[in-house]
């Protein structure tokens, strides 16, 4: 089904696959399922067995479902699994709005939606690009490892800042930001890459959030609250500001 082309016309197939493992889980599945083969070889079932649910946890942490991208120019996708915990105006970081010396630009210092995303631990932590376009900027800022789900941890946790540029004037920014839990981001991209929408473009470990950064004039058709899908749900329009509300059910 990968590379597939569907419409909302009925072509294209569509049927259930277990999720794929990405290569990241190996390690420590490998060392788990290790050390749970020892412990079951010399008789310490009390340990073999959580050792054993380990290894499936492990690998469904690690899962990376196929997605159906939709495609539109002025589409912007989520690039993460999770909860829309906060949707607020904000100045964009400086790691995206300033100049870096590069031929570049930033995303300026005019006031912009920020969409922010709280991936638990048992959502999909397989991050996607919500354009298609040249990365153009990975910055990583080290940081601690608050709440991913509190405000302040935009700025003060552990961070990497990716920018892409679609070549029309479009450019989107957004913050993969460690958690509680998380304690590494890891990336599938670097400057100058050309990526598509819904492309896999990293991942954080553990629980962790993605904030996006909207372009101006350019409001969410998505509600707080509201459970998203990486490389699926559609956050938003470019220049369309729809007034949307939900209701909690």
């Amino acid at each position: 089904m990968a590379g597939e082309i569907s419409d909302n016309q009925g072509r294209g197939t569509a049927g259930w696959h277990w999720p794929a493992i990405h290569p990241e889980a190996r390690k420590f599945a490998a060392v788990a399922a290790i050390v749970c083969v020892l412990s079951a070889l010399m008789g310490w079932s009390l340990l073999a067995w959580p050792l054993g649910l380990l290894v499936v946890c492990i690998c469904a942490f690690f899962r990376d479902p196929l997605r159906v991208t939709p495609r539109g120019e002025r589409l912007i996708i989520a690039p993460a699994d999770g909860l829309v915990t906060l949707i607020e105006k904000v100045v964009p970081p400086r790691e995206l709005s300033m100049e870096d010396g590069s031929s570049a630009p930033g995303l300026g210092t005019a006031p912009v939606t920020r969409i922010s995303i709280f991936m638990s631990v048992f959502d999909v932590h397989i991050n996607r690009a919500p354009i298609s376009g040249t990365v153009t900027r990975v910055v990583y800022i080290p940081g601690k490892f608050m709440n991913a789900d509190l405000d302040k941890a935009s700025e003060e946790n552990e961070r990497q800042h990716i920018l892409i540029d679609r070549g029309n004037g479009l450019q989107i920014g957004f913050t993969q930001i460690a958690g509680l839990v998380a304690r590494r981001i890891v990336p599938f991209v670097k400057p100058g890459d050309i990526i598509a929408a819904g492309q896999r473009v990293g991942l954080i470990r553990f629980g962790s959030r993605v904030d996006v950064y909207l372009p101006e004039g350019t409001e969410p058709m998505i509600v707080l609250g509201q459970k998203i899908v990486a490389g699926e749900t559609v956050l938003a329009e470019v220049g369309s500001s729809p007034v949307i509300e939900g209701i909690c059910q």
